[in-house]
């Protein structure tokens, strides 16, 4: 008998996709972000990141759905916290800035960031330099890292509305593309199939 937690998917095709006002990225370029991650950081202190990983299966197989920016950079729904902020409540707000669908006041769409149900935290990374690299572990000589980053494990219901930002697309990505694949997708995302391997997953149709 298996003690492994138990994940239930549901198919790709239940989901529908529509589209929204485009959400440029607050920095043109890594150098850019890592100055700002510098002046914040002077400001108030190590940077609070969150990310979800959303799974659905299709022809029984698990997907991770991962916002596309510019045809090449891929990277999980989330961002950064507030200072002061909750991580599971900060991270449904982030869902819902890059996923639910714009509200209608004429419309019963009352969609909120209640709904979304934020499970197990799956990996925390750490930035230990204003550098582009991330670790999985605290180096030994860092005493003051400049980043933390945790990734969540989202349970998806069995039917949901998703809305993209109109300069970013929203792919269905195999574990068996993001496995030893880190050239294309980096460190982090390329670790998702191990970090979900301890999961029983139930296939629904």
């Amino acid at each position: 008998m298996s003690n492994n937690p138990t994940v239930t998917l549901y198919p790709l095709v239940n989901y529908t996709f529509g589209t929204k006002e485009a959400q440029p990225e607050e920095d043109p370029s890594v150098a850019a972000r890592l100055q700002r991650l510098q002046n914040d950081y002077e400001t108030t202190g190590m940077r609070r990141t969150v990310e979800g990983v959303l799974v659905v299966h299709e022809h029984n197989h698990p997907h991770v759905l991962m916002l596309q920016i510019a045809n090449s950079f891929f990277k999980l729904p989330g961002d950064y916290l507030k200072p002061g902020e909750d991580e599971i409540e900060g991270l449904k707000a982030r869902l819902d800035e890059r996923l639910a669908p714009v509200v209608n006041t004429y419309s019963n769409n009352t969609s909120s960031h209640e709904d979304w149900q934020i499970g197990e935290c799956l990996s925390v990374w750490w930035r230990p330099n204003f550098e582009t690299f991330m670790y999985p572990y605290t180096p030994a000589h860092v005493t003051k890292p400049k980043e933390q980053k945790k990734i969540f494990l989202v349970h998806l219901p069995e039917k949901k509305i998703l809305s993209v930002p109109k300069n970013m697309k929203l792919l269905a990505v195999p574990l068996f593309e993001l496995y030893d694949n880190a050239q294309r997708y980096g460190p982090q995302l390329s670790a998702i199939p191990h970090l979900l391997s301890r999961f029983n997953f139930i296939y629904e149709k």
